[in-house]
């Protein structure tokens, strides 16, 4: 006969069982292992253990930059002169905030770029009074400033849509931009002219 705390240990087991089989899903969004892409360590340049895909190859190869970018991938791939040179994780428009597709060009590079819709309304003191706002439709509370989205190492692409290094929760998660790890932002952004071309595919 089972004791109460053995009929609880059982328990616990098989709701932790069930738990986890009722997570397995295919949708990207609640797979725990794409939770966050981080891409480079920030310090040393280190690939983290989840992100397998990007790197950088292209320092001290020559030709002309352009850049593809796979919507349905969450990929950006650089070429100098037609050779694959890197490859970054990205996270791309979300429903409703879709990434445009097409054919573009680099209009602007900004390397300590802030958004002027998106961002936080914070006080005198920079204390946050109502976070993630979108300020054509957040009005600003009394005594509160606007303050920008950082959107370091920005290269923009059309309109207020650009690259830049950002979140990766593993899907598409921004208003249209095209967010990347910051070793591949920084990387990217050094190596892009004004007028490169950038392909946005499905």
């Amino acid at each position: 006969m089972l004791s109460f705390r053995g009929i609880s240990g059982f328990v616990f087991i098989c709701a932790a069982a069930v738990l986890q089989v009722g997570c397995q899903t295919s949708d990207l969004r609640y797979k725990s292992e794409t939770v966050y892409l981080g891409g480079y360590n920030a310090r040393d340049g280190a690939r983290e253990n989840f992100d397998n895909y990007s790197h950088w190859d292209g320092d001290g190869v020559s030709g002309a930059p352009s850049l593809v970018v796979k919507l349905s991938h969450q990929r950006a791939y650089f070429y100098k002169g037609g050779e694959l040179v890197g490859v970054s994780t990205i996270s791309t428009g979300r429903e409703g905030f879709g990434t445009p597709r097409g054919t573009f060009k680099i209009q602007q590079k900004d390397k300590d770029h802030k958004s002027s819709l998106y961002g936080d309304y914070v006080d005198g003191k920079g204390g946050i009074v109502k976070q993630d706002i979108d300020r054509s439709k957040d009005p600003v509370p009394p005594g509160a400033k606007f303050d920008g989205a950082k959107m370091p190492f920005f290269m923009r692409i059309t309109g207020g849509v650009g690259m830049h290094e950002g979140f990766l929760p593993g899907y598409p998660a921004s208003h249209g931009c095209i967010r990347m790890p910051r070793a591949m932002a920084e990387a990217f952004f050094k190596n892009v002219e004004l007028g490169t071309p950038v392909t946005i595919e499905p």
